[in-house]
C-alpha cells in the first residue's frame, strides 16, 4: 500500500469517479491505480445511499455503519471491537493496493482515526492525522488497542 486517502463522502465519491469509463474505454479513465475503500457510515441515516462496489480498479470494499461518538448514547451505534478486527484484517488483505480510501460523511473525525490507523499499522509516520485534526479518540485507541491484543496473542 503506497498511501492512504481520507476523504468525506463527497470527495471519495469524486476520487472513485477519476478511475471511471464507459464499458470498452478504459483509455478515457483519469487514473487507473488501484484502491481498496473502508467506508464508514451513520446509522441514523442508515447509511448515505452510496454504496461502493468492486471493480477494475477497486480491489475491495469494507462497509461499517457507526456514529461519531465516543461512549454509548441513546439510538446510536459505537464503533466496536468486532469493527477493529474488521477493519484490521481489511488492511492485511489488502496491503497490495495502491491506495486504501478511508471516508465517512465529513471525513474529519471517524475516518482521520481509521486512516491514522492504518498508517501506524503499516509501520508510517502517522502525525499528520492529529496536527490541526480531530480523530475520533475512541475509535483510534479502540483500533490500536484491538491490534496490540492480537499482535500479543499470535506470538
Amino acid at each position: 500500500m503506497k498511501r492512504v486517502l481520507v476523504k468525506s463522502v463527497f470527495d471519495a465519491f469524486d476520487y472513485v469517479m477519476q478511475h471511471y469509463y464507459p464499458a470498452g474505454l478504459e483509455d478515457l479513465a483519469e487514473k487507473t491505480d488501484s484502491y481498496a475503500v473502508i467506508s464508514i457510515q451513520d446509522t441514523h441515516t442508515d447509511g448515505f445511499g452510496l454504496t461502493f462496489s468492486k471493480s477494475r480498479c477497486c480491489r475491495d470494499v469494507l462497509t461499517l455503519k457507526f456514529d461519531d461518538i465516543i461512549r454509548p448514547v441513546e439510538f446510536a451505534v459505537l464503533f466496536s471491537e468486532d469493527m477493529a478486527e474488521s477493519i484490521i484484517r481489511f488492511i492485511e488483505d489488502n496491503k497490495s493496493v495502491d491506495t486504501l480510501l478511508v471516508h465517512c460523511y465529513a471525513g474529519q473525525s471517524r475516518s482521520m482515526a481509521v486512516g491514522a490507523f492504518a498508517v501506524w499499522m503499516l509501520g508510517g509516520d502517522n502525525s499528520k492525522y492529529f496536527e490541526g485534526h480531530c480523530p475520533n479518540e475512541y475509535v483510534y485507541d479502540m483500533l490500536t488497542t484491538t491490534y496490540l491484543r492480537k499482535q500479543i496473542l499470535s506470538e
